[in-house]
């Protein structure tokens, strides 16, 4: 599996020479899922901070009436975990599940804090991808509590151009925190009013 992706990532923000490179890659397991196949359920612990290298991810939640909710998407170039239940080791409340057939390089808990130790600028990596997530969940927080439906799927096009295409309706639709019949109607309704 390529680590150029990766590589390419993490060096848009911190320096590393060829040996640090090696070090960090060889800290890296690389695995498959399959489409539909779960990498987290709710209840069980976090251990991995994972990056997409091909396919994508979703990170959802289950609510009580058995309706999905969909905190986000992980393409290509992209890392996803239970934030929560990796820095607190406690059991997780999201789901993560591969949408298609997906690659990715995973970083254990244990492992990453070696690198710290080990290459000390890994620890600022990890803080500016910790605070452009904690920047993004908290625009997407106030924007499903005070835009509407149509501005949050605008929202989402321009967040993830690259799976407009390529996902369900109704993954987009858990996304933007409407039912399938709704997301349909409002896309018809967008679709008249370009006309």
């Amino acid at each position: 599996m390529s680590t150029t992706l990766i590589i390419e990532s993490i060096t848009r923000h911190i320096q590393l020479s060829a040996e640090e490179k090696e070090h960090f890659i060889s800290l890296l397991q690389p695995k498959v899922y399959k489409r539909k196949q779960f990498i987290l359920e709710e209840g069980e612990i976090c251990k991995y901070s994972t990056f997409v290298t091909k396919g994508c991810l979703r990170g959802f939640t289950v609510d009580q009436n058995g309706f999905e909710h969909v905190l986000n998407f992980a393409p290509v170039g992209w890392w996803i975990a239970d934030m929560y239940s990796l820095l607190t080791q406690k059991p997780g409340i999201l789901n993560i599940e591969a949408l298609e057939e997906t690659e990715v390089l995973l970083l254990s808990k244990s492992r990453q804090e070696k690198l710290y130790l080990d290459i000390p600028q890994f620890e600022r990596f990890f803080r500016i991808i910790t605070e452009n997530s904690l920047v993004s969940y908290q625009q997407r927080l106030i924007d499903n509590l005070s835009l509407t439906a149509e501005e949050r799927y605008n929202n989402f096009c321009r967040r993830y151009p690259t799976l407009i295409n390529t996902l369900p309706k109704k993954q987009i639709a858990a996304y933007i925190g409407v039912t399938p019949e709704f997301f349909s109607r409002m896309q018809h309704q967008m679709l008249k009013g370009k006309k």
